[in-house]
């Protein structure tokens, strides 16, 4: 859309059923009185609730310091540190309770209890310490997903040093790019993880991002994975430093954790930006930590008996509020898996979930539609039941909510969907899970003390159950939100509040965050996003939002997933082309190609049938989960193949040009 553009996106999407919360869950649910909207709806005083989950040093003076919008300040005057909220305040209870169950790709396991984690949290930010590392140091962080990962984190935040990991899939100049932005003095690395059957050295990219000398690192740690150094690994002299021979000088080493402000910055995130520039995403520690503790508690139901496995990557947003912060800010025992989904085998996930005795699983509808592909037979030799499922990361269409509901939760667990951004923090759309009825495709109403609206591109409400979708927008601050992006407010401000907000007010109430997904609201409230707002075509006239048509074709049987990207036409302006990937043992056909046609004719409209229908093997996400949907546009236009970097597989979009057109 343009900035001017007041154009909205049609929404034709059927209305589908409500499913009960089973009552067995309502009856053990940690918020199951209605009166919590009540509550949070003293706004901001509401958000205390969530604050009071923690413990403080100093408790805070006002809980929020709106004075200079949209820099907002979160129980101002409170201090407090995370590491110590997440780990020691847990020792009375909990000592011998697993804190982190790990499971690495070989078998090996690691069962860490929080007694443990202290230890060994405090022995790594005595090594931290050794090298240099002071409060307000930005540490780099490039590890995959091991235990020393969640370790490290707890430890700069004990030390009041932000930490930034940058996602261990991520090329050494996607690393050399974030530690330069954050002005970075310290890196910590690994030397090699399992993957698909393999020990990779992983500190290669780390040697190759510091090579050409852009980057001005004093110090890399390096852990090791096994008990000997990776035998690719190379050490530099006067700048590597291997963590195991630091840990042995500091054994038993204990350090009082550094009382931070609550506005004090927590880590950075860096997520895309639509300059291809990353942007560093400013999380503080108060306000943060009390929302992820907040949500993890009331929305993904964790109680101190459940094991809990959030199925991401910790180098994301979803890893670091609903593995790490969240969980174990409330004492839970969250499961942590370094491998692949499909090796050895592809029933490996609900091996570990039976092994462990999983009561929450937590994953994206893309590894669901990936479940889905690969059939039922491979859940089928597992004993787990689940009480709550959970999806984060992008839409989840009908169909494949209720593959889940059906074969994963058994048709007795909840399903909720969340819509939230690294932006955000935490979720902010959701059903609270025993407080309403579940329905395939939304992601429900908003959460306590969140307040949404859909506004055109003038900056008009969109009146629920018109079915006219637009931008989705939060009309007021909560405490997850960034503070900004890291030594950039310029680019803060343009990118998620000067579309929609009176830059010139200094009341908050005129300032509306901008995110970067169309939605629309039904009459019942519940809310369904429909994709990134710049994931819209223009068909014959009308604005179409790819998610819409994507949820028509996977109600074909035989598809498991499909993606749709516009193709030029000079009648018709753009028309879409169907990108589809069959179920698992399920032969390409004309038949199914005109199945494709006829449920989008059906659901949507003749004017909406795709124009061609390619069958792909797979379809090009990024690594953290989301269908890159240019890319296809570029092949379907024929154009020239735009960066790939952040692809998972980065050859995935030249196949499929090749497959199309043929060459």
């Amino acid at each position: 859309m343009s900035e001017n553009e007041s154009d909205t996106i049609e929404a034709r999407l059927p209305e589908q059923e409500y499913y009960r919360p089973p009552p067995a869950f309502v009856g053990q649910a940690n918020v199951s009185d209605p009166a919590i909207y009540e509550r949070f709806g003293e706004y901001p005083e509401g958000f205390e609730e969530y604050a009071q989950l923690l413990d403080w040093d100093d408790h805070w003076d006002t809980v929020l310091d709106a004075s200079d919008p949209p820099f907002y300040h979160w129980f101002n005057g409170g201090r407090l540190n995370a590491s110590y909220n997440c780990v020691d305040r847990h020792l009375d209870s909990y000592a011998d309770k697993t804190a982190l169950l790990w499971e690495g790709e070989p078998g090996e396991t690691q069962r860490i209890a929080y007694q443990d984690l202290y230890r060994r949290v405090n022995e790594f930010a005595a090594v931290l310490r050794s090298v240099g590392v002071t409060e307000d140091d930005i540490v780099t962080l490039h590890l995959p997903m091991v235990p020393e990962l969640p370790i490290a984190m707890l430890a700069c935040a004990r030390l009041g040093a932000p930490h930034s990991e940058v996602f261990a899939g991520f090329t050494a100049p996607a690393l050399a790019d974030r530690l330069a932005d954050a002005n970075s003095q310290y890196l910590v690395t690994i030397d090699g993880y399992h993957r698909r059957g393999e020990f990779l050295d992983h500190k290669r990219k780390a040697d190759s991002a510091l090579e050409d000398g852009s980057v001005d690192i004093d110090t890399v740690l390096v852990f090791t994975r096994e008990d000997e150094l990776h035998p690719d690994t190379k050490m530099e002299d006067g700048r590597d430093v291997l963590v195991a021979d630091r840990l042995d000088e500091h054994r038993g080493d204990r350090l009082d954790p550094i009382s931070r402000d609550a506005e004090d910055v927590l880590f950075l995130m860096y997520t895309s930006g639509t300059t291809g520039r990353p942007k560093g995403a400013q999380h503080g520690t108060g306000g943060y930590l009390s929302y992820v503790a907040g949500t993890s508690k009331y929305l993904f139901d964790i109680h101190p008996t459940d094991t809990y496995w959030c199925f991401a990557d910790i180098g994301w947003i979803t890893g670091h509020s609903y593995i790490v912060y969240g969980p174990l800010a409330i004492g839970a025992t969250s499961v942590l898996y370094e491998g692949a989904p499909d090796h050895p085998h592809r029933g490996r996930v609900w091996e570990i979930a039976e092994k462990y005795n999983v009561d929450i699983f937590h994953t994206s509808p893309t590894a669901v539609r990936m479940f889905m592909k690969w059939g039922e037979e491979h859940l089928q030799p597992y004993d787990f039941n689940f009480k709550h499922l959970t999806t984060v990361g992008e839409p989840m269409q009908p169909e494949a909510w209720r593959w889940y509901y059906e074969h994963v939760g058994n048709e007795s667990a909840v399903i909720v969907d969340t819509w939230w951004q690294t932006e955000t923090g935490g979720v902010v759309i959701s059903n609270l899970p025993a407080l309403a009825d579940m329905k395939p495709g939304s992601v429900g109403q908003a959460m306590p003390g969140i307040s949404p609206a859909i506004l055109d591109g003038a900056g008009n409400e969109i009146e629920p159950g018109s079915g006219t979708a637009g931008y989705l927008v939060l009309e007021r601050p909560w405490p997850g939100i960034l503070q900004t992006l890291y030594e950039d407010d310029d680019r803060y401000l343009s990118e998620y509040w000067k579309k929609f907000s009176d830059t010139d007010s200094d009341d908050w109430r005129d300032w509306v965050y901008r995110a970067s997904d169309s939605a629309v609201q039904a009459a019942d409230g519940y809310y369904r996003v429909l994709g990134r707002i710049d994931d819209v075509m223009n068909v014959a006239g009308h604005r179409l939002g790819s998610m819409e048509l994507e949820s028509a074709i996977v109600e074909v049987p035989e598809v498991a997933e499909a993606a749709v990207a516009p193709r030029d036409h000079p009648e018709k302006g753009q028309v879409p082309d169907a990108y589809v990937v069959l179920k698992e043992g399920v032969e390409s056909s004309e038949e199914i190609r005109s199945e494709v046609i006829d449920v989008v004719s059906e659901d949507i409209g003749k004017f909406a049938r795709p124009g061609n229908v390619e069958f792909v093997t797979v379809l090009p996400y990024t690594r953290s989960g989301k269908i890159m949907r240019r890319l296809l546009e570029e092949i379907s236009n024929d154009r020239e193949l735009s960066d790939t970097t952040t692809l998972e597989d980065s050859s995935v979009p030249e196949e499929i040009r090749k497959q199309v057109q043929g060459s």
